[in-house]
């Protein structure tokens, strides 16, 4: 099982970005799914996480408004739309999901982050 991350870079100030995680590998079903991002120095803070439907999603105070979570369950794919970004979202930024599978109890994967860096 693998969660890649793409769709990171370097942008100014006021630009957007779009994220994507694609699963794969053998599992029989994507629970909730979220991004979490941690910026040097500090610690790992969740962005946003969504359920498997796609019905419910959750956002960190910080990023309301300009940060949209979204789910293709299809792709296997989770997005996160990034706009209006700001220097303080410089962060590396990793996907997690909650992978159900013939283990038992669904597992949390995360995948190898992908770095945002904007400039002012």
């Amino acid at each position: 099982v693998q969660l890649v991350e793409s769709g990171g870079g370097l942008v100014q100030a006021g630009g957007s970005l779009r994220l994507s995680c694609a699963a794969s590998g053998s599992f029989f079903s994507i629970n909730a799914m979220g991004w979490y991002r941690q910026a040097p120095g500090k610690q790992r803070e969740l962005v946003a996480t969504i359920t498997s439907g796609g019905g419910s999603t959750n956002y960190a105070d910080s990023v309301k408004g300009r940060f949209t979570i979204s789910r293709d369950n299809a792709k296997n794919t989770m997005y996160l739309q990034m706009n209006s970004l700001k220097p303080e979202d410089t962060a590396v930024y990793y996907c997690n999901a909650d992978l159900g599978g013939g283990w038992g109890s669904p597992i949390r994967y995360w995948g190898q982050g992908t770095q945002v860096t904007v400039s002012s």
